[in-house]
């Protein structure tokens, strides 16, 4: 099984995945290591990545996943994985991708950015963020909101999962 924690900047992706990682005894990978330097370079002076920036993002993230299925491992990745067609190159038609949507308000994901630091995310994309997601369905992937604790939210992944 291969769970990918997904939403906006701000979600709490990292944190999320990581105690995935930790409650499940598998190794996480934060999706955002894929990104090339020129994509880290735009994101940070506050310019949106086009899809032609993200295609070889998304291709290098599912390279990494099939490693982890070839090996026989679960594992924890995140992804921002905004559009259906990103969650489609991720998934590649396959069951045991399981995507984790964090849903929290702008306003609750503009006062995590505010505060956050040391993050080469430029709060104002944000918006850009926000305009282009395109909220998965429930047979797409499991939802929780950023609103719960961390802990809470995990539990809720889990508890989600035994019913799929």
């Amino acid at each position: 099984m291969i769970l990918i924690a997904m939403g906006v900047s701000g979600a709490g992706k990292t944190r999320i995945g990581e105690l995935l990682a930790e409650r499940l005894h598998c190794e996480f990978t934060d999706g955002d290591a894929f990104h090339s330097a020129a994509n880290k370079e735009k994101m940070h002076k506050g310019i949106p990545l086009t899809d032609e920036d993200r295609w070889p993002w998304l291709r290098t993230i599912r390279a990494a996943i099939e490693a982890k299925q070839r090996a026989g491992e679960t594992a924890v990745f995140t992804c921002s994985s905004l559009k259906r067609s990103y969650r489609d190159i991720l998934r590649d038609g396959d069951k045991d991708v399981i995507f984790v949507y964090l849903e929290g308000s702008e306003a609750l994901l503009r006062e995590r950015l505010n505060s956050r630091t040391g993050h080469f995310f430029d709060p104002s994309l944000l918006k850009s963020q926000l305009d282009t997601l395109e909220v998965p369905g429930p047979d797409e992937a499991i939802e929780v909101s950023i609103s719960l604790t961390p802990e809470q939210i995990v539990d809720e992944v889990l508890k989600q999962l035994e019913t799929r």
